[in-house]
């Protein structure tokens, strides 16, 4: 994928032209829809699936899903789903074993035919979590077999965010609200005296194509780009939270022995929803399950959280018994060690973490406290040497 080619205009007919060419392409469209409450991501059949005229509120431990009188789509924040459930599943079997008659076993590898997707209205902090997990999944050692069938060849459109929710801070991390790479098309939505209508992108060949079967017109450079442009921009400067703006990787590592892990620790239930929430947390651990027989067992894979006391257990017991130690573990690994590995943060800013924390634990909040404490401590430090 390369930087925007074309820019065009789609409408709302051109946008139920989008999901039909694409099923007829042959692929799975997924994209976000009203659902038990939520906006989810499901398979789409129809454009008229989207979240047409709604909205939502969010703040730490909170979701709520709210009307919307113009009937926009993609007026809402990121929701309790990320892309990485389909690229990344929660559970995935990767291998059945069978006894023989004569007494051995057959091994069979996992080798079904994996789904080729099209995402439809990916934020821009979730493309970064996309191109993150690329680098943990594919990028190592250790590939990640069928995280690379399923993404070899995804067509991504993007959906560039013109109202932040109160959680999202994808701005202090470079990850938003604009889409700037990583996208085959990219839409802006605007709703305004010009009517409602989705300014598009291309960011690749397989993008140009695409548009180039829908109904569309040419982007006026005043009317539609520049409006984009600027609805885009718009909803940098009304962010909802922000990370302190320090080298969150050194604060990190200087912060080991803070007051304050205790304090989260007391809050803290380890319930690891803000592992399964974010887009780019990863463990897996494996299970095998055998039948009532036992002639034949399978091997699963399946997400697994840091939080977990057994995530680290050990024959004299868990490495991390302690809510402190796990936490601590969690933020800094996301927000410091994950350089070490991957070479860049392990956070995009989506907020889900906050929203959806039952506690409402704030993972800005925490940075910046931890960042207060350190410089408390430095001061006094700094003080007693004076002294001397």
């Amino acid at each position: 994928m390369t930087g925007s080619r074309t820019t065009a205009v789609l409408d709302r007919d051109g946008l139920d032209a989008l999901v039909g060419t694409l099923r007829a392409l042959g692929r799975t469209v997924v994209g976000p829809t009203v659902r038990d409450g939520a906006v989810v991501l499901a398979e789409l059949s129809s454009a008229d699936e989207l979240p047409f005229g709604w909205g939502t509120r969010v703040e730490a431990g909170r979701y709520r899903l709210e009307p919307r009188a113009d009937g926009a789509a993609f007026a809402h924040t990121t929701g309790p789903h990320s892309w990485k459930a389909f690229l990344h599943p929660q559970r995935e079997r990767l291998w059945s074993a069978d006894r023989t008659a004569d007494g051995g076993l057959s091994y069979t590898e996992e080798d079904a035919p994996q789904p080729s997707y099209a995402f439809l209205g990916v934020r821009a902090c979730d493309l970064r979590a996309i191109a993150i997990q690329d680098r943990v999944l594919t990028g190592g050692r250790y590939e990640d077999r069928g995280y690379r069938e399923r993404r070899t060849g995804a067509f991504l459109v993007a959906a560039e965010c013109t109202e932040p929710g109160g959680t999202c801070f994808c701005a202090s991390m470079g990850s938003g609200p604009a889409a700037e790479a990583g996208f085959d098309l990219a839409l802006t939505e605007l709703l305004d005296a010009d009517g409602h209508r989705f300014v598009v992108r291309t960011g690749s060949d397989a993008g140009e194509d695409v548009l180039a079967r829908l109904p569309h017109r040419a982007a006026d450079p005043r009317a539609d780009t520049a409006a984009a442009r600027d609805a885009v921009a718009g909803a940098r400067e009304r962010m909802g939270r922000a990370m302190p703006p320090v080298d969150l990787q050194a604060l990190m590592g200087a912060s080991l022995e803070a007051e304050r892990w205790d304090d989260v620790a007391a809050r803290c239930l380890t319930c690891g929803n803000c592992t399964m929430v974010c887009p780019t947390c990863f463990c897996t651990t494996t299970e095998e399950v055998t039948d009532l027989t036992g002639d034949h067992a399978e091997r699963w894979q399946r997400w697994d959280s840091c939080f977990d006391l057994d995530f680290t257990h050990l024959p004299g017991g868990p490495v991390r018994a302690s809510a402190r130690s796990r936490y601590r573990q969690w933020l800094t690994h996301k927000l410091s060690t994950w350089y070490e590995q991957f070479g860049s943060s392990g956070c995009v800013g989506c907020g889900r973490c906050i929203t959806w924390c039952p506690v409402a634990i704030d993972i800005t909040e925490e940075a910046a406290a931890l960042h207060d404490e350190l410089a408390d401590r430095l001061r006094r430090q700094e003080r007693t040497e004076q002294e001397r």
